[in-house]
Parts: structure tokens; C-alpha cells; sequence
């Protein structure tokens, strides 16, 4: 009731106001603001709001304007169809009434259609009241429709502008993407001191004083492209009032139009002025709306529509940069999610990440904001209200491995890893940030997963795996730019035992791109197991050693038995499986030429694999070797199942064997079963000639070390006369 009320009181003062402009009974008004209310009125509230202008209209030929009673259901008709007719087009040509360019124009067909009615049926009730005669028919037609076409483009915008609900539309511009109060202050004067001059240049009787419509024309289109639409779409309408007072009613020396042709011209002017304005603004503003969007798309994560990483790390840097208060960083990478993928399919994990997603939105406080900044990583940025950060992610953690997805025939589940970073903002940087937390969200893994890890920025273990983390870059550099390098450390018979051509293990060494040095592996080989890069580097110590060996026929021929070391994760990779095969198979070096060191400990770990990798190779004819044997916990079933031809007693029962009666009782043991079996033992870390004696009492086949052959580069190694150790 409200509504309705104060809907008619506005037309009714849309009314009063026109009526201005009519000097004479029978004459139209040049302006029609209530139109543009009613039609307004109707596109936001619906087409049965249209039954609240018969009592205005009635209202207002009762109070303000008296008309012959035969003309009073064509005023109300003309008013009422017209709306309901330009509505109807409306609903017909656009989908939803939003600021654009295409819903303004379906806006202004719906305005044409309307004022054609209105104005047929109005003029026609003119003539039929004998208002006025047949032969002002066509005047009174154009006119009647160009007044409502001004009161449409003047009132309509603003009334739909105000009215508009809140919008959702997430890529709406923020207040920050258009000018502050201070520019909208000189524009507002601005617009007040172009009225002036106006009004002034008409009461001085100047000819030209119309042409200073350009002044808050200029204003208008400055606010569409620097203000919010809103500031454009009222401003239009108050110049359109504001000018058309000036010409209509004859105010500040200016001449009302008095025959049909100049208020034709003055109301076509003032309508395209209107009009000019808000296309602008339109425009600007879808502009607006489609730049946010790609903007919005590529600051989001499809799949979950959270934030994604480029976002993450805006969003970072602002909190770096700000003043005040406490912050966390949260670093979340789930466990083992690679096991959903591999199990329950790939669009399964997906369903996973989308529900993780919505599940850390829910979790987390209004100041706090999530990211997906990776396959199976998160990010969290805590605002520091009410700290215990610790608490709050240890609580997000039981939340996720209680959380639950259901997936065909299965019901999907997983735990977190986090590493925590507690900061205030200047005190670090974004790298150095983002690596405490990846640090320690890899020690939590390491720690067993489903845990938190507070990041502590003193020296100590963060700093440890940080460094860890650098090598794995490096290593990676080291790939892609061939700074490998092979050394060769020779293998000597302790015995009397005739042997044909070199044996030898092939050592890895890394060039260091910065001082040149060359690092042996312990350096780097810790950091590439642990991030996963060992059979990156198995692949290519493999394909070095045999190319370089491939481009020399010569040195290959002097081959009798070449050792090469694979890590424990080659050994279960099947693709390493298949690319070892293959590249031994086409190889012009013979394969019976080739061993293949693996440790006890990772033998054991997957023995079936490690015997189906042996199997394989064994079908070419390589040779394998059980590394660092002795330090495991390798039982005779193992060993009869492991048909490996070469047991490499570890170093450090060969060190101490001079001293310690429990080395001497190990290494004899191991020779003894050794030779049980038929095979062959090698005894690792051979530094002296008391070594070599006591190793030869015990029946040890085989001695390396730098005893007895120092690592050389292979060029080196190949360019000896002879392989035979320095000492016997």
C-alpha cells in the first residue's frame, strides 16, 4: 500500500509539473515526467503495477487539470495501454533490465512502442472531446509522443537505478575503481557553475546562450567515465529538467517554441541529449563489468572458485605491505591425494578438491581468505583477530579428515599437511614467506602428514629443508643444462683372477654453474631423493654413461664390467623399467657389460618388483649388484629370492676392520654366504694395504676405494694403461 501511495503522489507531481508547459486548453505538454515514472514503475514491479496509474491520472484531471468527461477514459487508457504495450516489447526483445547497452535499447523500443500508443489513443480522445480539431491531429500526435519520450528518457533511468536491488554479480566494480569524493565535490560545483552560465547567458538575451548546453553535456559524459552510473543517470535527468525549464517555459529570456516544427526540434535535441549520456555510460560500464570478469577468471580456480594462486599472491603482498596487526600464512597440501586419482579416477579427486574447497570457505572466519594455489594445495591467509593460529588449523585438520565425498561405490576421504607461518607485516618478504611455509608444510609431511607445522625463522630445521629445497632446483638446472659429469672408480680382484678389460663403478658428479666446482653426491643426492628426482637422475646417468661409451668404441671395448647405481625409487617406477629395457636392448654396448648396483634396503622394500626388474634385465644380460650390504636387515629368504651376483659389503665394516673383531665376524659371514650362494663379494671403502691383506684372508673377491683407485672423470680413467689397483 506504501508503495502504491507514494507511486501516485510521484505521478501526480510529475503531472503538476508539466502542466507548466501547457499555456492553453487543448494544448500538449512539452514534457511528460510521469510517463517515465510508470513506466519505470512497471519494468521493476511488474505488469500489474500498471493498475496504479488510472488513479493518479483520474486524480489529477480532478485536482489540477479538468478536461470534458468524454476525454477522461482516453487519458486513462492512453497512459495505461502505452505502458502495457511498451512493457510487453520489453519482456518480448530483453531478457533481464541491467546497465548495458543492449537492455538500454531494448528499454528505448519498449519507450517507442508506448508513446505511439499513448499518443494515438491520447490525440485521438483530444479530437473525439473536441479538444482540439482534426487538423491538429498530427502537431498534437508528435508532440504528445516526443513529451513522453523526454519524461521516459529523463525520470525512467534514475527510478530503475534507485530501485535496483543489491547486486550479486561478483564482477561488479569495487568503489575503489572509480574517483573519490574530492573529484565528484569539483564536478558536482562544476555542474552547478555550467548552470549558471546558462541561465545567466539567457537573461543577458544572447543568441548563443543555448549553445553553453555543451558545458553540462561535457560534465556528463566526464562522470560516465570516471563516476559510478549512478552519478551520470541523475545528472542527466537534472540538466534535462533543468534545460527544458529554460526552453519550455520561457524562464531566463529564453523563447518557448510556439509552432509545432520548433518544439519538434527542441524536443528531438533534449531527447538525444538525454540519451547521449547514458549510451556512454553504458558502454563504460559493461567495459567495466567484462574487464572485472577476465580479471576475475584469471584471478580463480575453476574447479573449486576459490582464489587461485596469481590472486594468492596479491593478496599476500598486500598483507606484507599493510600496517599493523598479525597475520598467518597456512599452507595446506593434502596427503596421499595421488591415491584418489590412481584408485577412484581422476573426476573423483576433482570432486574431492571442489567439496575440500567449499569445506575451508565454511571453516575459516569472515577476515580470513582461501586459496587453491595448486593440484592439491592450499593456501590460507589468517587475519591475526584472536591469534591462536595453531589452534584454529589443528581444528581445520580434524574437520578434514572427518569430512567425507561419496563417489559411485566409494565414499572419499583424506587427511593435511600444514606448515604455519606467523608473521606482522614489513618483516618479510613474499619468497622468503612463501618458503617458510612450503618448508614447513613438508616437514608435517615428513613428520607423517595429517599434522601442523609452526615455521620458526631461526636457524635450525627450516632453514635445513629450505636449503634441501634449493638443491632441488639446482638439480633440476643441472639437468636441463648438462652439468653431470661421470667419474669412474675402479674394481680390483684380490686374487689371483685373470680378468679381461676394466671393472669399474660410474660415480655422479654435479659442475656447480656458479664457482665451477665440481660436488660429489652427497651434496645433492639426499635433496633429489627426498623431492622425488632419483629416477630423473638414474635416467640420466644411464643414458650418459652408455652414449659416452657408445661414441667410443675403443674404451668399450676395454669393458669387462661396468656398475651403475639406481635409487629405490627406480626400482618401483615402471616407466624407468621400461625405458632402462629398451635403452640396454638397443644399445651397441653388449649388455653382459653392464651391473646394476641397488641397495639391500630398497630391494626389500618392494622385493617383487626389485626380482621383476632384475628378471627383466637378466633377459639382455646385465648383472646386478646388492649395494651397501650389511646395513639392511636382509634375511637368507630374501637373498635366495634377490638373484643379484654381487654382494658389496658396506664401508663401514671395512673401515673398522683392523679394529674391531665384530666387523672381521661380518664381513667373513657375509663372504661365507656369499660364496653359498655362487656369488661374488666386493668390499666398499678399501683404504690401505693392512685392509686388503685381512680382506683377502677372509675371502673377499673383490676391493674399491680410495686405497686402492682414486675417482677420476672417465676420460681420465680410460686414458690409464691399465686398470690394475696401486697396490696388491
Amino acid at each position: 500500500m506504501l508503495r502504491f501511495i507514494l507511486l501516485t503522489a510521484l505521478y501526480l507531481l510529475g503531472a503538476w509539473y508539466a502542466e507548466a508547459f501547457i499555456r492553453a486548453p487543448g494544448q500538449v505538454a512539452l514534457f511528460w515526467p510521469a510517463s517515465g515514472l510508470a513506466y519505470a514503475a512497471v519494468i521493476r514491479y511488474g505488469p500489474r503495477w500498471a493498475l496504479f496509474i488510472p488513479a493518479p491520472v483520474l486524480l489529477m484531471h480532478w485536482m489540477t487539470s479538468p478536461v470534458p468527461v468524454s476525454f477522461l477514459p482516453y487519458s486513462v487508457l492512453s497512459n495505461l495501454l502505452g505502458v502495457l504495450a511498451g512493457i510487453g516489447v520489453v519482456r518480448l526483445t530483453t531478457t533481464r533490465t541491467r546497465i548495458s547497452v543492449a537492455s538500454g535499447f531494448g528499454l528505448l523500443r519498449g519507450a517507442m512502442v508506448m508513446v505511439a500508443v499513448s499518443g494515438l489513443i491520447g490525440t485521438t480522445g483530444l479530437v473525439t472531446s473536441g479538444m482540439i480539431t482534426s487538423d491538429a491531429f498530427w502537431p498534437a500526435l508528435a508532440k504528445w509522443s516526443m513529451g513522453d519520450l523526454l519524461g521516459i528518457a529523463c525520470v525512467a533511468p534514475s527510478f530503475l537505478i534507485l530501485t535496483a536491488p543489491p547486486s550479486t554479480n561478483p564482477d561488479l566494480p569495487p568503489w575503489q575503481d572509480y574517483s573519490g569524493g574530492r573529484e565528484k565535490s569539483l564536478w558536482a560545483a562544476g555542474m552547478l557553475l555550467s548552470f549558471a552560465v546558462v541561465y545567466l547567458g539567457g537573461n543577458r538575451n544572447n543568441l548563443y546562450a543555448l549553445g553553453m548546453v555543451a558545458l553540462p553535456l561535457s560534465l556528463l559524459l566526464w562522470s560516465a567515465i570516471r563516476f559510478q552510473p549512478v552519478w551520470t543517470v541523475l545528472g542527466t535527468s537534472a540538466v534535462t529538467v533543468f534545460l527544458t525549464s529554460l526552453t519550455g517555459l520561457g524562464l531566463a529570456g529564453f523563447t518557448p517554441p510556439e509552432k509545432p516544427l520548433d518544439s519538434a526540434l527542441l524536443l528531438g535535441f533534449m531527447c538525444l541529449f538525454s540519451l547521449i549520456p547514458l549510451v556512454l555510460v553504458a558502454s563504460i560500464f559493461e567495459q567495466r563489468l567484462a574487464t572485472r570478469k577476465v580479471l576475475r577468471r584469471a584471478m580463480t580456480d575453476a574447479p573449486t572458485g576459490l582464489p587461485n594462486r596469481a590472486a594468492f599472491e596479491e593478496a599476500t603482498q598486500q598483507a606484507l605491505e599493510r600496517k599493523g596487526g598479525v597475520c598467518a600464512l597456512a599452507y595446506l597440501d593434502l596427503d596421499h591425494f595421488t591415491l584418489i586419482n590412481d584408485t577412484a579416477s581422476h573426476a573423483a579427486g576433482d570432486a574431492l578438491i571442489h567439496g575440500i574447497g567449499s569445506l575451508l570457505k565454511a571453516r575459516v572466519r569472515n577476515s580470513d581468505r582461501v586459496f587453491r594455489i595448486g593440484g592439491d594445495e592450499f593456501a590460507l591467509l589468517l587475519d591475526g583477530e584472536g591469534a591462536g593460529f595453531q589452534e584454529r588449523m589443528q581444528d581445520l585438520l580434524r574437520a578434514l579428515e572427518n569430512y567425507r565425498v561419496g563417489w559411485r561405490d566409494h565414499v572419499l576421504n583424506i587427511t593435511g599437511s600444514i606448515g604455519l607461518v606467523i608473521f606482522e607485516p614489513g618483516q618479510l618478504e613474499f619468497a622468503r614467506l612463501l618458503s617458510l611455509a612450503d618448508a614447513a608444510c613438508f616437514t608435517a609431511k615428513e613428520l607423517g602428514g595429517n599434522r601442523v607445522c609452526l615455521a620458526s625463522r631461526e636457524p635450525g630445521e627450516m632453514q635445513e629443508r629450505t636449503e634441501a629445497m634449493r638443491w632441488a632446483v639446482r638439480i633440476r638446472e643441472a639437468l636441463d643444462r648438462g652439468l653431470f659429469e661421470l667419474d669412474c672408480q675402479a674394481i680390483t680382484s684380490l686374487h689371483d683372477q685373470p680378468t679381461e678389460g676394466r671393472h669399474f663403478e660410474v660415480l655422479l658428479r654435479m659442475r656447480d654453474p656458479m664457482t665451477g666446482q665440481r660436488l660429489e653426491p652427497g651434496h645433492f643426492i639426499p635433496a633429489a631423493e627426498r623431492f622425488q628426482l632419483g629416477v630423473a637422475l638414474d635416467r640420466h646417468v644411464v643414458e650418459l654413461t652408455l652414449r659416452w661409451l657408445e661414441a667410443r668404441p675403443d674404451a668399450a671395448a676395454q669393458v669387462h664390467s661396468c656398475a651403475i647405481n639406481l635409487t629405490a625409487a627406480s626400482l618401483v617406477d615402471e616407466g624407468f623399467r621400461q625405458f632402462l629395457f629398451d635403452r640396454v636392448r638397443n644399445s651397441k654396448i653388449p649388455a653382459n657389460k653392464l651391473c646394476f648396483e641397488i641397495t639391500e634396503t630398497s630391494a626389500v622394500r618392494d622385493l617383487a618388483r626389485a626380482q621383476g626388474l632384475i628378471t627383466q634385465m637378466r633377459t639382455l644380460g646385465c648383472a646386478f649388484s646388492l649395494d651397501d650390504f650389511g646395513t639392511g636387515f636382509c634375511s637368507f629368504n630374501y637373498l635366495r629370492s634377490l638373484d643379484v651376483d654381487y654382494f658389496k659389503i658396506d664401508g663401514s665394516f671395512v673401515r673398522d676392520l683392523d679394529s674391531s673383531s665384530l666387523s672381521t665376524a661380518v664381513i667373513r659371514a657375509i663372504t661365507d654366504i656369499a660364496h653359498v650362494l655362487d656369488k661374488q663379494t666386493i668390499a666398499e671403502h678399501t683404504e690401505n694395504e693392512a685392509v686388503c691383506s685381512v680382506l683377502r684372508e677372509l675371502g673377499v673377491d673383490f676391493a674399491q676405494g680410495y686405497g686402492i683407485h682414486k675417482p677420476q672423470p672417465i676420460e681420465q680413467y680410460f686414458a690409464l694403461a691399465s686398470s690394475r689397483p696401486a697396490f696388491r
